[in-house]
């Protein structure tokens, strides 16, 4: 039987080449007369945000810059951001990055509207009122952190990840520009591609899947499987980058309708205790959640295979299935994810990483009734694997 769906996604968005030049337009229709900038210091350093400021600039929009942003934001920078918005009296949010401003940027906006600390905010729709105005520029394909109801911040006294899914913190104004994304390096644009693979996969498969999720989720899938090899290699083709930015987009709008599972809950882990970039936890978690997944769905890992662009003629659907899992494997090592054996993973931490694990948010979306063991077999099998594999 049909249920209500409720669909979640910015009211303005803007996307293709040159969409950030159009933000002062939408600022402007906003009311908006001062703006708190959160981003990165790398993207200051390497002219991307004053791409951004130049737009500004031009609009006559006053803003002031907060870029103490982490790779995997903090309670801190949210706390450090939400100071700058009240005594700079800023009255709306402009956030330039992938998903670390984005999400650091959403946890300003709710506090400065709710009040108290963000910790008291994990979990699913705890604040009251919607977050101030937020303009969200995206400048990578993958967390789509612009276009959705989640947001993740580390809590540095429990050394954990806090998700939290919450309406209001739903950006005014998404921007995706691929043009912001040109020249990215290499690895960078794996890890964010592989990100929004896994968001895409996710998204398809879990319990909560419905159709225009399914719909979202597969175009992303085949977006991807076309395009994200060749960002990698030439980091200045547009259309390869155009594709990518579309492809993280609707991936975005499909997981944040309908949840994600466990390779975000155990990569949630690896951020926050070793300090590993989410895409690289994603990516190289991906392959060994999907074949435990793929057991109880072998019909959606078969229309995954053909998605990314395998021949599964003739093949059983469970044979069709493992198709998709061996295409997620060459691509991790096309693209030169490293292995689990190569970052700062420790084998004495599984136990407490999959109890960790097991009681994020993402966990209950799963596709695939999952414990605490089948977790710590899982990190043991994405160690032990790879690292007997050659160097």
């Amino acid at each position: 039987m049909e249920t209500v769906r409720r669909i979640y996604w910015p009211a303005i968005n803007l996307i293709g080449p040159g969409a950030v030049r159009d933000i002062g337009i939408e600022i402007k229709k906003l009311g908006l007369r001062r703006l708190l900038l959160v981003t990165d210091k790398v993207l200051r350093a390497v002219g991307i945000v004053q791409k951004v400021t130049d737009v500004l600039d031009n609009a006559g929009i006053s803003y002031v810059i907060f870029d103490d942003v982490k790779p995997n934001p903090t309670t801190r920078n949210v706390k450090d951001g939400l100071k700058v918005y009240q005594t700079s009296s800023c009255d709306g949010i402009v956030s330039v990055g992938g998903g670390s401003p984005q999400d650091a940027a959403k946890a300003i906006g709710i506090l400065f509207t709710n009040g108290g600390d963000i910790t008291q905010y994990e979990g699913i729709g705890k604040s009251m009122k919607k977050s101030v105005p937020l303009i969200a520029v995206n400048t990578t394909a993958g967390t789509a952190s612009e276009v959705t109801i989640n947001y993740v911040i580390t809590d540095e006294v429990r050394k954990i990840k806090m998700v939290i899914v919450d309406p209001n913190s739903l950006a005014t104004v998404a921007v995706n520009d691929p043009e912001l994304m040109l020249g990215k390096p290499a690895g960078l644009t794996a890890a964010t591609g592989m990100d929004a693979l896994t968001h895409a996969i996710e998204a398809y498969i879990t319990k909560g899947a419905f159709r225009l999720s399914d719909t979202l989720a597969l175009e992303a899938i085949k977006l991807i499987g076309e395009s994200l090899e060749t960002a990698v290699q030439d980091g200045k083709n547009l259309e390869a980058r155009s594709k990518m930015a579309w492809a993280s987009y609707i991936a975005g709008l499909s997981f944040s309708n309908c949840g994600l599972g466990i390779v975000h809950s155990m990569a949630h882990q690896l951020g926050s205790e070793y300090d590993l970039p989410h895409g690289v936890a994603n990516a190289l978690l991906l392959p060994f959640v999907s074949e435990y997944n793929a057991e109880v769905c072998p019909e959606k890992f078969r229309n995954i295979a053909i998605a990314l662009g395998r021949d599964v003629e003739g093949l059983t659907v469970e044979e069709a299935s493992q198709q998709a899992i061996t295409a997620l494997k060459e691509m991790a090592e096309k693209l030169q994810i490293p292995k689990l054996a190569e970052t700062p993973f420790k084998p004495e931490d599984i136990e407490r990483l999959s109890e960790q694990a097991f009681a994020d948010v993402c966990t209950g979306g799963n596709p695939k009734t999952v414990t605490v063991p089948d977790i710590m077999a899982i990190f043991r099998k994405a160690y032990e694997v790879e690292a007997l594999e050659p160097a």
